[in-house]
C-alpha cells in the first residue's frame, strides 16, 4: 500500500501519520516535546530536541505499518519559533525561541512608540508584537558573540520550525521555508509575496541568513535518510499548522472560518486578496499552490488550551488537562467567576503585550470547579471576540464555524463556543486536521491525489453544535468577560 507521511510538529508533541489514497489515517505516532521558561515571559526549546521528536515519531509510526511505500512527506509546523544555526555544521547557535515568548516586548513597545507600526503593518499585515518571528531572530543575533557579523556573511541560517527540519531532513541540502509560514516572520511583504528590504531594515535581520521561498504544495527536496525514514523521498508540502488545518478542512474558498484549539489557538479564514483589518487581525498568506499566493485572515490568541494545562498544574491535578475538563463539567456555569489567561499578553483582536492574567468575581461560594469551568470558558470567549472581529472586517455572516485541535474534543466547550458566538460550530472528528492538510498539500505535488476537487471528495466525520442559549443569558456573559479584559489590561499599567 502507498501512503503520504505527515509530521505535526507542535509546540508540546510531535505526531507522525500515514495517509492513505481515501484520505485515512493507517498509522500515527507521537512523541512529547519539552519547553522551558528561563525567565518570566521566556518560552524556549531546544531545536535539536525537536528534531529528535521527530524521527522518534517518525520511526514509531512506520514500525507500527511496516509494509506501506512512503511516497512523499508532508510538514505542518509549529510557527513563528524561531532557531538560528550554523551552515556548516548543522548546529543551533541559542535555544529555539518560542512563539509565546515575550523577551521582546520592548523592542516592539519602541517600535510603536517611533510610529512604525502602520507602516510594518501595512507591509507585513501583522500587528507589532513579540509573537512574530523578525524580532526573535534578531533578538538571537544581538545576544550571541559574532552571530549578527556570521548571518551577514551568510555564515548562519535563521528561519522558523519548518526551515529547521527541512534542513535536517534533507541533511543540509535545503535552506527554505513556505509563504505560509514567511508571512508569519513579519519581514515578507504581503502584497508582493517577497522579503521586503525595509522591514529587514526595521528588523536587521540579514537576508543573507534567510531562506528561499517556495510553494506550499511542491517538491522542497529529497530525504537524507534518518531511521526507519529511506532515502529519496520526496518532500512535497509544507505549511505553518493553522494554514494546514484550514486546507485540511477542505475550506479553500473564502468564506469559512476555522478556529483551531491548541496550547494557543487561531482563527482563520480565506480572503481574495490582501485585506487589511480594521479590528486587530493579520493578514496572512493562506498557501501557495502552483505559484498562485491565496491570502487569508487571521486571528491569533496565546493562550486557551495551555491556560487548562496552567490550571491543573496551579491545583496539582493528577489527571492534567482532563482532571481540569471533569472539574469543569461538574458544575452548571462558572458563578459569575471569570478567568483571563494572559499569561504573556493577549494576542488578537486585543493586541496587548503587557496585559497579565486574572481571576474576577470570587466569593466565599467560588469552588475549583467554579474556577475550572471559568478557564475553560476563556477559551470560548477569547475565540468569540475574534470571530466577531471576523464578521466585522469581511462583512460576511458565516453560516458555521469548523472547529479542530485537541481542545475541541471537549463537547462542553462546544456546546458553550456555539452559545457565545450565535453560531454553529462544526466540529471535524479528526484529531490531524493539520497533518492532513500537510499530507494533502504533499499528496497534490506528486500525483497522489490530482485536484482540489478530488479532495473535497474524500470522507470527513464531522459533529455540528447549534446555539440554544437565549439572547438576553449570551448577552450577560459577554458583558461580564468584557469586564474582566477591561480588569485585567488597565491592571499591568
Amino acid at each position: 500500500m502507498q501512503a503520504i507521511l505527515a509530521i505535526d510538529q507542535g509546540t508540546t508533541n510531535t505526531k507522525a501519520l500515514l495517509f492513505d489514497r481515501t484520505g485515512a489515517v493507517v498509522s500515527r505516532a507521537s512523541q512529547p516535546v519539552g519547553v522551558t521558561y528561563p525567565q518570566p515571559g521566556w518560552v524556549e526549546q531546544d531545536a535539536d530536541v525537536i528534531w529528535r521528536s521527530v524521527t522518534a515519531a517518525i520511526d514509531a509510526c512506520l514500525l507500527a505499518n511496516p509494509g506501506v511505500e512512503v511516497t512523499a512527506l508532508g510538514l505542518a509546523n509549529q510557527r513563528e519559533t524561531a532557531v538560528v544555526w550554523d551552515r556548516a555544521t548543522g548546529r543551533p547557535i541559542a535555544p529555539a525561541v518560542i512563539w509565546q515568548c515575550r523577551r521582546t516586548a520592548a523592542v516592539c513597545d519602541r517600535l510603536q512608540e517611533s510610529g512604525q507600526e502602520p507602516e510594518i503593518r501595512r507591509r507585513s499585515g501583522l500587528a507589532v508584537d513579540p509573537l512574530f518571528s523578525a524580532t526573535k531572530i534578531r533578538w538571537i543575533l544581538e545576544h550571541v558573540p559574532d552571530a549578527l557579523a556570521r548571518a551577514k556573511n551568510g555564515e548562519l541560517c535563521a528561519g522558523n520550525i519548518d526551515s529547521w527540519l527541512l534542513w535536517k531532513l534533507t541533511g543540509g541540502q535545503v535552506h527554505a521555508t513556505d509563504f505560509s509560514n514567511a508571512s508569519r516572520t513579519q519581514i515578507l511583504n504581503i502584497s508582493t509575496a517577497q522579503w521586503d528590504r525595509e522591514l529587514l531594515e526595521v528588523f536587521g535581520v540579514p537576508v543573507a541568513c534567510l531562506p528561499t521561498l517556495r510553494d506550499s504544495s511542491g517538491i522542497y527536496g529529497v530525504t537524507e535518510g534518518t531511521g526507519t525514514l529511506p532515502p529519496g523521498i520526496p518532500i512535497a508540502g509544507v505549511a505553518g499548522d493553522s494554514h494546514a488545518a484550514l486546507f485540511g478542512h477542505a475550506a479553500f474558498a473564502p468564506g469559512l472560518v476555522k478556529a483551531t484549539y491548541g496550547t494557543g489557538s487561531s482563527l482563520m479564514s480565506r480572503v481574495s486578496g490582501p485585506l487589511e483589518s480594521a479590528n486587530g487581525l493579520s493578514t496572512t498568506v493562506a498557501w501557495s499552490i502552483d505559484h498562485q499566493v491565496q491570502h487569508a485572515l487571521e486571528g491569533n490568541i496565546t493562550n486557551t488550551g495551555g491556560a487548562v494545562e496552567w490550571f491543573s498544574g496551579f491545583l496539582g491535578l493528577p489527571g492534567g488537562a482532563q482532571e481540569a475538563a471533569a472539574l469543569a463539567a461538574s458544575v452548571d456555569d462558572s458563578a459569575g467567576v471569570y478567568m483571563v489567561p494572559a499569561f504573556a499578553g493577549l494576542g488578537a483582536p486585543h493586541w496587548d503585550a503587557h496585559a497579565r492574567g486574572l481571576f474576577s468575581g470570587l466569593t466565599r461560594g467560588t469552588t475549583a470547579a467554579h474556577a475550572a469551568r471559568a478557564t475553560l470558558d476563556a477559551i470560548a470567549y477569547q475565540v468569540a471576540d475574534v470571530f466577531r472581529a471576523f464578521r466585522q472586517d469581511s462583512g460576511i455572516d458565516c453560516a458555521a464555524m469548523l472547529a479542530d485541535g485537541g481542545a475541541s474534543g471537549n463537547d462542553q466547550l462546544m456546546q458553550f463556543q456555539a452559545d457565545i458566538i450565535d453560531c454553529p460550530v462544526i466540529r471535524n472528528e479528526s484529531g490531524d486536521v493539520a497533518a492532513c492538510g500537510a499530507a494533502w498539500l504533499a499528496g497534490l505535488a506528486t500525483g497522489f491525489w490530482q485536484s482540489l476537487e478530488e479532495l473535497e471528495t474524500l470522507p470527513r466525520s464531522v459533529r455540528r453544535f447549534e446555539p440554544t442559549m437565549p439572547a438576553g443569558r449570551r448577552a450577560a456573559l459577554l458583558s461580564g468577560w468584557a469586564d474582566a479584559l477591561h480588569r485585567c489590561r488597565t491592571a499591568s499599567r
